[in-house]
């Protein structure tokens, strides 16, 4: 296990370093996003970028990665902001010197998905912790991102409050996918399993195959992202500067509004913070 996470942390590295510029290109101002596959997979990126870079003539390279590799990232100073939604991480991240500051920029909700069968129920329960202790009870399958994302930081949390170690079953009805929102959608299809899912990633997700939502309104599965800008006391050579800019127009009414715009067949996956 602890080999794998070396291996993805290696990747994602990879992938930050190949959005360096080449040498002696010349370049128009840019800053490094970490963010989340979430935000990536849901096309919030697509609708939103462009319209920062139009009006300040800045770009915005995003590394998509887990909220705890993102975390990471501005650990070790390989990117300028953040925008993720694991909260009191975020507020550890902060706290520990690493973040300037965090901020509320806009929500979701998650919600549990699973087969049209539904063999343990979910469907017919309004709590996601009791409906984790059907899934567990009826021993049905199961798939968790099991990536240290913001969304399986979540669906651990649910568990503890289910009081059920769901670990002890790794490898039976209890998978983990190591991968993004996209990919664990993708394999629950193939498996007709159960999961936790972001509502922006769910909408935008056309391969549902046999998958349907069942559980969704419970406050308990609400979804906040954050925005935090890597601390230059930390990491000297972030470009704070630019990341003020970004961080001013995402969180002003013209940020707020092209977060609230974006929508897909009628339905807005993300809204913007008051």
């Amino acid at each position: 296990m602890k080999n794998n996470k070396l291996i993805r942390l290696a990747g994602y590295m990879i992938l930050a370093l190949s959005l360096a510029p080449s040498a002696g290109a010349e370049q128009r101002p840019y800053i490094t996003l970490a963010s989340t596959t979430s935000t990536e997979n849901s096309g919030l990126f697509e609708h939103l970028l462009p319209a920062f870079s139009t009006d300040h003539g800045i770009d915005v390279r995003v590394v998509a990665v887990g909220t705890g590799a993102a975390l990471e990232l501005g650990r070790r100073c390989d990117v300028d902001v953040l925008l993720v939604h694991a909260k009191a991480a975020e507020e550890q991240f902060v706290a520990e010197g690493y973040g300037s500051w965090r901020r509320d920029v806009m929500y979701n909700d998650f919600l549990i998905v699973g087969p049209r069968t539904d063999p343990a129920g979910v469907g017919r329960i309004g709590s996601a912790t009791a409906a984790l202790g059907a899934i567990a009870e009826h021993k049905a399958a199961f798939l968790s991102r099991g990536d240290d994302s913001g969304t399986h930081k979540k669906e651990q949390a649910l568990w503890r409050a289910a009081g059920i170690d769901p670990g002890h079953e790794s490898g039976t009805w209890y998978r983990e996918a190591g991968s993004g929102m996209g990919a664990t959608l993708n394999t629950a299809s193939a498996m007709a399993a159960y999961t936790l899912a972001d509502r922006g990633t769910w909408l935008s997700f056309t391969n549902r195959g046999p998958l349907t939502e069942l559980l969704a309104g419970d406050p308990a599965l609400f979804n906040q992202y954050g925005l935090v800008p890597v601390n230059p006391l930390h990491c000297p050579g972030v470009k704070h500067e630019l990341v003020s800019v970004f961080g001013d127009w995402l969180l002003s009414e013209r940020g707020q509004t092209l977060i609230g715009s974006y929508r897909l067949n009628g339905e807005p996956l993300f809204h913007p913070n008051p």
